[in-house]
């Protein structure tokens, strides 16, 4: 991707946003309220949905915090944010349906806003093409191999942390807003369990840790200075110690990526991590339990693309004429 692309993207942080008005942040709130008003619970969960992924990915505090920081944008920069919102949602490799609905619930909210007063602008970003095909590979178990030996080449307690990090994103498939959720209080070395909360869910799961998954949360640990708060910190000047968002999690993998000359974000480790399951087992059960799908024909996915199945029916279907 372009590196205007990935520069567009950085903007999305709300510490860089100007704050122009506190009233933007209540009215904000009250529009997403009167907007749910009405609707099926069906179509609030996947508006709240979508409102929650655009607040992991600018950082901010709440979804009505989310809101509120393109509405003070204004239109230019509200278009640049959520352009480059779009832009890490088709890198992360999300079907074109979900990345159109995310789009289309922030330009109904925002349009919302201008009926009750609040812009007297439209969010224009278009919708993305939709694609024949997903591809859920990722980088595959050697383009881990390669982000592992990048991070090895580092020394200190950043280099530690980011092994476990890395272990933890690809040994257990997570994605990136549930590592960085991840407290220290989560992590059960001596059971080798870890809690995770999950995407849509409440309650914590309980994941086993496999052995080198937990040698490098126990390295990690073992350096971290404190002995509670946020699993991963960073390391930033102006503020160390604070917990490693999304966003940062998100910027942390490319560079390793660039730097060991392979094509990987945080997601798609999730992907690599689903399909080597999905190698070593060929089961979409197994595929969907190890991502913790609910919808088995999301996970199908995996075992589709390495077996080529339609293709296969296809070669069926065209041998039974002559």
């Amino acid at each position: 991707m372009a590196k205007e692309t990935s520069a567009e993207r950085s903007t999305g942080n709300l510490a860089t946003l100007d704050v122009q008005a506190l009233t933007a942040r209540l009215s904000a709130a009250e529009i997403i309220r009167e907007f749910w008003a009405g609707r099926s619970e069906k179509t609030r969960q996947a508006y709240e949905a979508d409102l929650k992924d655009l607040q992991s990915f600018l950082g901010a505090p709440s979804p009505g915090e989310a809101l509120a920081a393109i509405l003070r944008a204004g239109p230019g920069r509200a278009f640049r944010i959520v352009n480059g919102y779009k832009a890490s949602l088709i890198e992360l490799g999300l079907a074109s349906a979900t990345v159109n609905r995310r789009l289309s619930a922030l330009r109904s909210l925002v349009k919302f806003a201008r009926a009750s007063g609040l812009v007297n602008w439209t969010l224009v970003v278009e919708n993305v093409k939709a694609e024949k095909r997903r591809d859920s590979r990722g980088p595959g178990s050697a383009g881990v191999q390669a982000l592992l030996a990048e991070v090895d080449r580092g020394n200190g307690k950043k280099a530690v942390r980011d092994r476990a990090l890395l272990r933890v994103l690809y040994d257990l498939g997570l994605r990136r807003a549930e590592a960085s959720r991840l407290d220290v209080a989560d992590v059960d070395l001596d059971g080798e369990v870890i809690q995770v909360t999950g995407k849509g869910r409440k309650e914590k799961e309980r994941l086993s840790l496999p052995k080198p998954t937990a040698e490098a949360l126990r390295s990690w640990l073992a350096v971290r200075c404190d002995s509670d708060g946020p699993l991963f910190t960073n390391f930033d000047r102006s503020g160390p110690g604070g917990r490693l968002t999304p966003g940062g999690i998100y910027y942390l993998i490319k560079r390793y990526a660039e730097r060991a000359g392979v094509r990987a974000t945080p997601h798609g480790l999730r992907h690599a991590a689903g399909t080597t399951v999905a190698e070593r087992t060929n089961d979409v059960f197994a595929v969907a339990a190890f991502l913790r799908h609910k919808d088995l024909s999301t996970a199908r996915v995996y075992v589709d693309n390495l077996e080529d199945k339609a293709g296969e029916a296809a070669r069926i279907v065209a041998a039974s004429v002559k």
